[in-house]
């Protein structure tokens, strides 16, 4: 299922071509046929010259390649294309393009296999794989649009659809697609027009900060979700430090994750480039088990959309920056304590006060939290669950009020005591035994609770995760 889900959402390579423009600069010769390859139909094609000449030149023997068997589809600028692309780019010639720079530009012209213009389906857009190497040695994308005519990344016009060739199809377009990075793919999608506002308007030059280096992994809410996000408010009324955080959330940086990582890992936790306290990384939430969400609330539509720097993933929600909350919620291992925090004791709004991000408040609970998170497994292992009134001591008892403690912060090794909500002590002690992080000796005594994972940064606390409950001193 997870598989089919990925692989659904791409549109393949039933893609591309409208049925061309009326006013063509040119027209193919008359002697072009289809026992032709695609090599020389285009060089038989005066307009063509200049791309055949880029084949000869380019590194990795391309003319030799799209002689091949094939199937190739070829989106072929013309010389006019060619001219304007090298005089954009500081070029007085095409001898002055290093030759790798030019094997790649002409392979994210090239689509392993024959695609017509009447392969079209009904999507009207989508991207396809061109044959440029990206982020993490994926194919990098094409984007298109059948809107008006057909264009490839926003910029390149199919002008002759259709030109037949015995490996494949060529398709003539008026612009060189350069290689895109995962700005010029998101400026190029007008879906996206929302985000790229956002990054224009956000603090810290976010447009900048993702034409670097890279490699990134970005996940692009789509107009839609902004727009729910924003609920009727305007984006220039949104706080531009908030707002570049609440973006920053969306980002990975360092690794460009693809679609096939997230599926074999199934579920688990990563860092964002967005900060918490003490300039900690938020962390982010990844399921896979229905499709893929992050932090329980936003769905991968369209995954693996790759640049020359990193990845891009199209998700259907905003990814606001999470409370100690919403991972309790979206993480299946922590059920049992939302049931517990929830329904079996409603007469304390755990939710509400585990969701706070200001302090001043009136029962002196305030962020941030140091939440120590009790699996499933770990309830299972009580003979009963209490009652409320205990069931509510012994919540508060796995909370630390107006601290994010990390693991950096403990003694190592050695131990850190601190006081809990229920307000009896916890002793934190490291090196821990066994396959424990760390142990912890709860308020009853009991020393045999082992901290299993840590650092599940929120913006207003951080979990780290315990294999037992642990109960007050009641």
């Amino acid at each position: 299922m997870k598989t089919k889900f990925f692989y659904l959402v791409l549109v393949n390579l039933s893609l591309l071509l409208s049925s061309c423009s009326n006013d063509d600069d040119f027209t193919v010769p008359q002697s072009v046929n289809s026992e032709q390859s695609i090599v020389s139909i285009a060089s038989d094609t005066p307009e063509l010259s200049v791309l055949v000449s880029a084949l000869t030149r380019a590194d990795g023997n391309l003319v030799n390649v799209l002689n091949g068997n094939g199937p190739f589809t070829l989106l072929a600028p013309t010389n006019t294309a060619f001219n304007n692309f090298l005089s954009d780019n500081g070029f007085n010639s095409l001898d002055d393009v290093p030759t790798d720079v030019l094997s790649q530009i002409l392979l994210n012209h090239v689509i392993m296999a024959d695609v017509k213009s009447t392969d079209l389906t009904l999507s009207g857009s989508g991207y396809a794989s061109g044959s440029a190497t990206g982020a993490n040695n994926q194919n990098i994308s094409i984007y298109f649009n059948t809107e008006n005519g057909v264009t490839f990344n926003g910029i390149a016009n199919v002008t002759t659809a259709d030109v037949n060739a015995s490996n494949g199809t060529i398709h003539i377009i008026d612009a060189v697609l350069g290689l895109p990075d995962i700005v010029d793919l998101t400026v190029a999608n007008s879906n996206f027009s929302s985000l790229v506002a956002a990054l224009g308007a956000a603090d810290g030059d976010l447009v900048t900060v993702l034409q670097g280096n890279g490699p990134f992994t970005v996940l692009a809410p789509d107009n839609n979700a902004f727009n729910t996000f924003l609920d009727g408010t305007p984006l220039e009324d949104v706080d531009t430090a908030t707002l570049s955080q609440i973006l920053l959330n969306h980002v990975v940086a360092g690794s460009a994750i693809t679609s096939n990582t997230l599926i074999n890992a199934g579920s688990g936790y990563t860092n964002t480039a967005a900060t918490a306290a003490n300039s900690n990384a938020l962390s982010l939430y990844y399921n896979t088990s229905n499709g893929v969400t992050f932090n329980g609330i936003s769905t991968v539509m369209s995954a693996d959309i790759v640049g020359t720097n990193g990845i891009i993933h199209a998700v259907d929600a905003v990814i606001d920056i999470p409370t100690v909350v919403t991972f309790a919620a979206a993480d299946p291992n922590f059920s049992t304590l939302v049931t517990a925090l929830t329904d079996l004791t409603p007469n304390t709004d755990f939710v509400s006060i585990l969701s706070r991000t200001e302090g001043g408040n009136s029962d002196g609970i305030n962020p941030d939290f140091t939440v120590f998170a009790p699996t499933n497994d770990a309830f299972d292992n009580l003979a009963s669950i209490p009652e409320e009134s205990a069931l509510t001591q012994v919540l508060l008892h796995h909370v630390i009020g107006g601290a994010n403690v990390t693991s950096s912060n403990l003694n190592n090794p050695g131990n850190t005591t601190a006081q809990t909500l229920q307000s009896d002590n916890i002793t934190i002690t490291l090196p821990g035994s066994g396959d424990n992080i760390a142990n912890i000796t709860d308020g009853s005594g009991s020393s045999d609770v082992g901290i299993i994972a840590v650092d599940v940064q929120a913006g207003n606390g951080v979990i780290h995760v315990i294999n037992k409950v642990m109960i007050p001193n009641l």
